[in-house]
């Protein structure tokens, strides 16, 4: 694999910068020690710009390079989950119930080592936008950024992002023109009827057996609704409701998640959903309550830039472990509010064997992160070759 020489020099020091994330994990926006060590980090660096307190923990620096031409903007998400770590690294959370378990801190240091390469380099056109943002899990830190004008701000013409995925064979990736990932919502049902004695049912208006018909109702969304060719998935996560054997409850709850492509299959199911609940309560003589909160929007890469990143991504690993037609996923990201925003791309890096992501004893193997950086370095230079 033709990794960088330079980046392949600078694996110590990213291992060192990524153990140091995973050992010191933040939630959401709440980011204020990672970004403050990501700011110290581009200040030795030597980039031209930091621009910090972006979508409050955000920061976006830049690089300039020799002559004019485009802003490519680099991302990389810093935020950790809610997870208590069960991995025994030496290097692992000294937080309790927080840590790195989607490998955001190897994505930050990844874009840290391209950063060392580009300021020392400077081979390409224009700028560069290194944009580390927080709130990627939950909060959509990607959106508050774009609303914040980062775009605008800093005249971005295209952005690419990466994120590392274990099971995936070391050094593969894949990307696809089009949809790559799914937009997410999520749904919480509030049942109420009148609670009781178990033994006297007769008393009460019982909603667990509306509860029960309604999940199983929601289940004929994706059978009967909708068209078999595309893409959807309706699933009930949460189901709560009593507290003992003896006494029907007066409350019950579901909770559940929408991965969907198009808007108007979106729309669909949220039609659905509240005729689902509003004839079935009724039926049972129950109340109830919809709440349906649209999330992410699907993450939809330009053709071209797709195309594009996958050929850099060659240059790197392979032409014969990357597949530019990866086809899509119903995972989410929010990254899809940048490509929103700006044409580019996001591609998957295969970490090899490992516990999976947003897993207890998931960690980021160290080994990808000279692949990550490279290619995050070659997509700056080839979107704005010298010369070109």
């Amino acid at each position: 694999m033709p990794v960088i020489n330079r980046i392949a020099g600078l694996a110590p020091q990213m291992t060192a910068w990524r153990r140091h994330l995973h050992a010191h994990p933040e939630l959401g926006f709440e980011c204020g020690g990672t970004a403050a060590f990501v700011a110290a980090r581009l200040a030795e660096l030597g980039v031209d710009e930091i621009h910090e307190g972006i979508a409050h923990t955000g920061i976006v620096a830049i690089i300039n390079g020799q002559g004019d031409g485009p802003v490519v903007g680099l991302r990389a998400d810093m935020d950790a989950l809610p997870i208590l770590e069960a991995t025994g690294a030496d290097h692992a959370s000294t937080v309790p119930g927080k840590m790195h378990a989607c490998g955001h801190d190897g994505h930050t240091a990844m874009l840290l080592g391209a950063a060392a390469y580009l300021v020392e380099t400077r081979g390409f056109r224009g700028r560069v936008a290194l944009i580390f943002q927080p709130a990627e899990e939950d909060g959509g830190g990607a959106g508050v950024m774009v609303e914040e004008g980062i775009m605008d701000r800093f005249d971005i013409a295209e952005v690419y992002a990466l994120h590392n995925v274990p099971g995936l064979d070391l050094g593969q990736v894949l990307t696809t023109p089009g949809p790559i990932m799914a937009a997410v919502d999520e749904f919480t049902i509030t049942l109420t009827g009148q609670g009781g004695h178990g033994a006297m049912p007769h008393d009460t208006v019982d909603p667990i057996p509306a509860a029960v018909s309604i999940v199983q109702a929601i289940q004929t969304i994706v059978s009967r609704n909708h068209h078999a060719t595309q893409d959807l998935v309706v699933s009930v996560t949460q189901i709560h409701a009593g507290t003992t054997d003896n006494v029907i409850p007066g409350t019950a709850m579901i909770n559940g998640t929408v991965r969907t492509f198009e808007p108007a299959v979106q729309a669909m199911v949220m039609r659905r959903m509240d005729e689902i609940v509003a004839g079935q309560a009724a039926s049972f003589g129950v109340t109830g309550d919809l709440d349906y909160a649209v999330g992410y929007p699907a993450t939809v890469n330009d053709p071209d830039r797709a195309e594009f990143a996958a050929g850099v991504a060659a240059e790197v690993v392979g032409a014969d472990l990357v597949d530019g037609a990866a086809g899509r996923e119903m995972g989410a990201e929010d990254f899809a509010y940048m490509l929103q925003a700006r044409p580019g791309a996001y591609l998957f890096l295969g970490a090899g064997p490992g516990a999976g992501l947003h897993h207890p004893a998931y960690d980021f193997n160290d080994e990808i992160l000279p692949l990550g950086a490279s290619i995050l370095a070659r997509l700056a230079e080839r979107a704005a070759p010298i010369g070109g």
